[in-house]
This record gives C-alpha cells, structure tokens and sequence, in this order.
C-alpha cells in the first residue's frame, strides 16, 4: 500500500512538473512582451519549481521501494529530503527574486501592459487549484513532501498574486508608477520564504524523527486497546518514514497466559493496526504481564 501511495504521489508531482513547464514559458513570453519584471521573476519561480519538483518526484520513487538487506524499515525517508531539498530551492528563488527586484526598482524602466493581468489571474487559478489537490492528497497520505510541493504551487500562486495586484497599480497609476510590480515582486519573496522555513522545519523534524501528532497516537492507542484480551497500552512509539508509520507498542495482558496465547495477541495487535486507514506498515509488538 506504501508503494502505491508513493506511487500515485510521484504521478501528481509529474503532472505539477508539466505544469510548471508550461506556466513558465507563458509567463516568461507575457513578462518580456508586457515589459514586467514580477512577471518575468515569476516565470523564473516556475522554472526553478520543476527543478524542485524533479527533486520530489525522485524522493517518491525511491520511497516507492521496497525494505531491501540495507534499508529494512523501507525508503521512506527520502521524501522526507527532498522535501528539505524543496525549502532549499524555495529559499535560493526568494533571494534571487528580491536581488533583482531591487535592480528594477532602482533602475528606471517601462511600466508593464494590462494584458499581464488576465494571464496572471489564469495563473494563479491553475496553481490554487493544483495546490488544493495536492493538499487532500497530503492529507490522506501523510507525507511531508507532498505537502512541501503543495505549498510550493501556493506560493508560486501568492507570487503571481502579488504580481497581479503590483501590475494592476502600475497600469491604473500610469506614469511614476512604473516600479508597482517591481515592489509587489518583493513582497512576495517574504512569502515564498515563510513558506519555505514551514517546509524545512517539517522535513527535518521528519528526519529527525519527530513525534507524530498526539490524535494519531491516540488512534493508534485505542485500536490496540480494542483487541481483545489486551488490559492496557503502556509506551507507544511512532516513527514517520515517508508515507508510511512504523509503530512500537507495548501491551500488557492476563500475566496467566502462555506464550503462544501471548503470541496470538500480539500478532491481533499488529493485524489491528495495520488493517487501519493509518498507513501502519509495520509493527513491533512487546507483550508485558498486567499488574494485579
């Protein structure tokens, strides 16, 4: 099931890189003829976004693997980098946006023409709409690069918003307005970073093995709780790899019970959680006497 989440994860980011691909060129062709810079920087957004989506798509077909003798917990992992990887990218376009705004606002220069406007309001629809997708993904799936790609099309989306609002001033303003779009360019590029600090901060607390949020936990604790037989759950450890959730669990039972009984219930435990619509695919389970 990991590898097929990881799978249709990979086929979505695919499609987001065509998409970028496209965006990209349409924008760059409307920046240079409608004379606008946030236009053109954002054609350069998504150019550096298919790089960053390539990242991903990669991160999710080495996911996609099964455990092999050197990774038995599986690859999961890897989405969890190129995720860092994203917020990398993020941050180099966001500072390279701003360099050049500034050279623009600074250096007098042509406004840009109203036909900007309808291409970057089909912009920033196609790239909501993408965003919106990816994040009910995200939310099924769990996994943190998927949600980095998400916020990644927003805040491409937020640039071109910015820079529908900054040509919308220029053109409206006429003469001495001619930096509008130049401003809203650098607007957007503290957006594209906070978006990017949430990225990083999330694919590092992945690979650093973060807790996972407290009502998984507690769903994980109650479907263990549920097994019959099964007195009460002490620890509860859950690790996040990607797609997946590795589990570590100790339930304590009747201390009258035999070993092979104990057994039973242990692998009851496991078959509950994994059967669960929590993308448990493997779980350790350690059987403790009950206290009287």
């Amino acid at each position: 099931m990991a590898t097929q989440r990881a799978q249709t994860s990979a086929r979505l980011v695919a499609a987001g890189i065509l998409l970028n691909l496209v965006l990209g060129a349409v924008k760059l062709t409307g920046g240079v003829l409608g004379h606008s810079y946030a236009l053109i920087a954002d054609a350069a957004e998504s150019l550096l976004d298919t790089l960053s989506s390539l990242l991903v798509w990669a991160g999710f077909r080495v996911a996609a693997r099964p455990p092999d003798a050197d990774h038995p917990y599986g690859h999961g992992k890897a989405s969890a980098l190129s995720g860092l990887f994203v917020a990398g990218v993020v941050f180099v376009a966001a500072a390279g946006i701003a360099w050049e705004s500034v050279h623009e606002i600074i250096t007098p220069h042509q406004g840009p023409h109203w036909l900007t406007l309808p291409l970057l309001a089909v912009v920033v629809a196609l790239k909501e709409f993408f965003s919106r997708r990816m994040l009910r993904l995200d939310a099924e799936y769990g996994a943190t690069a998927l949600k980095a790609e998400a916020w990644h099309h927003r805040s491409d989306a937020l640039t071109s918003g910015m820079a529908f609002v900054g040509i919308a001033i220029g053109v409206i303003g006429g003469k001495g307005y001619e930096a509008a779009d130049d401003w809203a360019a650098l607007a957007a590029c503290v957006l594209i970073a906070f978006n990017g600090i949430g990225i990083a901060r999330e694919s590092l607390g992945e690979i650093m093995d973060a807790a996972v949020p407290a009502e998984v936990e507690a769903e994980i604790r109650r479907l263990a709780s549920a097994v019959p037989a099964v007195r009460y759950v002490e620890k509860c450890r859950v690790l996040k790899s990607g797609l997946s959730l590795l589990v570590d669990i100790h339930v304590h039972v009747d201390g009258g019970l035999s070993v092979r009984e104990g057994h039973d219930i242990a692998h009851a435990v496991k078959d509950a959680l994994i059967s669960a619509p929590l993308a448990v695919t493997d779980v350790a389970v350690h059987i403790e006497p009950a206290r009287e």
